[in-house]
């Protein structure tokens, strides 16, 4: 919600401590930004004010705001600790949280706006801790220069409007690099995530990483073994869901994080052949992620996380399974039914949703499937199969199919879209005229008991398997086909 010029005061022009000069443009930018908080955070600006404490907008909003990007989430900090926070919000706020007060956040909502308001901190691992050590500050300066990056260590105070920047993020900012604060060691010592989190800002805002931050990366990648699943998970999925996640994963490759995250993406690079019998898998599955990427957008999706994962790990399989069979040939079969196994694996161990697992799992099981299809020989019981074994990943399976067709020859690619375009209208074809996801045997499990005259057991659902075969390979049945069908698959079991 827009709040009128009013609701702040008049900004103050940056002061010589603010580290940094804003152009008209940015300092439009930053009024922009004091303008789109809302009234509530106005009003907080001036009741801290008058209570003698210190608020500021700090981090990714900043950062965003100077960069055009539009501002989503709102990040408060304070000088007052959560108790004295707490105190100055009761009886204003319409409703308080305190789910992160252990490490110094305060939640409420005014109004129809939810805020956040974080007591100026640090954050400390220790050797093998798991968890960090909070500490609470009693300045900006110190608050800022605990955060991960430059671009993060700006803020703006409230609610004057003062613009601070004691470590040079503007320039930065305009350079599209990522600096630490301090020494970028010191930084990936006390919270090794940044690591994470500086691969995962060069895909998603298309920075750069300064020489230093990558040697201090490299060195250090082995720290992020302290750090918990989730928090890793958490920003993998932001780097996957970002406008370029190749950039990442090829970061995170080249400067051995991903030895600690997704170690089965370097091994890929163990596949290469120097004698180029075969293609370049790890070449190849960023190439795949990129067209996924592109059929993805050009199909009007929004970024799916299930299907970029399957594009990535769809080949894992593959440094396991290699063999060389004579004459030179290179092979990796059944690579499929390995690379499912280990997607399911990795993916469980970083505490991923089982959904997630499951559906990563079975479109890598799957790639391969449409290869059989040759030149458009299958069945129409053979296409059945096909979408019902996808099932909903069945528009997943389309484009993963299509994107893992990555070769240089023209003729080759434009058989294989036609062939696939083929099987694609088969499938609405067969859809229309027999609803696929819905297929079912023609007889339920209450008909084929009545049928064969037993009760509820491991015969029923013999029975009912039996039938949904029949069904996949004829299509549909009339009841008295089905029941006929049935009794003489009954007889041969005797």
């Amino acid at each position: 919600m827009a709040v009128s010029n009013s609701a702040f005061p008049e900004p103050v022009p940056d002061s010589p401590a603010s580290g940094a000069t804003l152009t008209r443009e940015q300092r439009l930018a930053v009024d922009r930004l004091l303008r789109s908080v809302g009234p509530a955070v106005a009003e907080l600006g001036e009741r801290f004010a008058a209570a003698g404490h210190e608020l500021a907008v700090v981090g990714g909003p900043v950062r965003d705001a100077l960069l055009g990007r539009e501002v989503h989430d709102i990040d408060l900090t304070t000088d007052a600790v959560p108790q004295r926070v707490l105190e100055l919000v009761d009886g204003w706020a319409d409703a308080v949280w305190t789910i992160g007060i252990e490490f110094g956040t305060v939640g409420l909502r005014k109004g129809g706006q939810q805020i956040e308001i974080t007591t100026y901190r640090s954050e400390t691992y220790r050797v093998k801790s798991r968890k960090p050590e909070v500490r609470y500050g009693d300045s900006l300066y110190g608050d800022l220069v605990r955060r991960d990056f430059t671009v993060n260590a700006m803020a703006v105070r409230l609610p004057g409007g003062e613009f601070v920047d004691p470590f040079g993020g503007l320039a930065d900012l305009e350079q599209r690099v990522l600096r630490t604060p301090g020494k970028p060691e010191d930084s990936f010592n006390d919270d090794p995530l940044r690591i994470m989190r500086g691969v995962r800002f060069a895909a998603q805002l298309g920075f750069s990483l300064a020489d230093e931050v990558c040697t201090a990366a490299s060195a250090m990648a082995e720290r992020l073994r302290i750090v918990s699943a989730e928090r890793i998970r958490d920003e993998l999925v932001k780097l996957m869901l970002s406008p370029n996640p190749r950039v990442g994963v090829a970061l995170m490759t080249e400067l051995g994080v991903a030895d600690h995250v997704l170690p089965e993406i370097p091994k890929l690079k163990l596949t290469v052949d120097e004698h180029h019998r075969h293609k370049d898998v790890y070449e190849h599955s960023l190439t795949v992620l990129d067209q996924a990427i592109d059929l993805e957008r050009a199909r009007g999706m929004e970024p799916d996380l299930v299907l970029r994962l399957a594009a990535l790990l769809h080949d894992i399989g593959k440094p396991k399974t290699r063999a060389f069979e004579p004459g030179g040939k290179v092979t990796f079969h059944h690579h499929e039914v390995v690379g499912a196994s280990m997607s399911k694996n990795r993916l469980s161990a970083l505490r991923f949703p089982k959904d997630v697992v499951n559906d990563v799992s079975k479109l890598v099981l799957l790639h391969l499937r449409f290869h059989g299809y040759g030149k458009g020989e299958w069945t129409d019981s053979a296409v059945r199969r096909y979408a019902r074994d996808a099932g909903p990943l069945l528009s997943r399976l389309h484009i993963l199919t299509r994107a893992d067709c990555t070769t240089r020859n023209r003729r080759k690619a434009a058989a294989l879209a036609r062939a696939y375009d083929d099987i694609e209208r088969r499938i609405e074809r067969l859809a229309q005229e027999e609803e696929l996801a819905k297929i079912r045997p023609d007889l339920d499990g209450n008909e084929i008991q009545e049928v064969l005259g037993i009760g509820p057991g491991p015969m029923v659902g013999r029975a009912w398997r039996y039938l949904l075969e029949l069904r996949l390979e004829n299509g549909p049945m009339s009841k008295e086909a089905a029941t006929e069908a049935l009794r003489r698959w009954a007889a041969e079991q005797e």
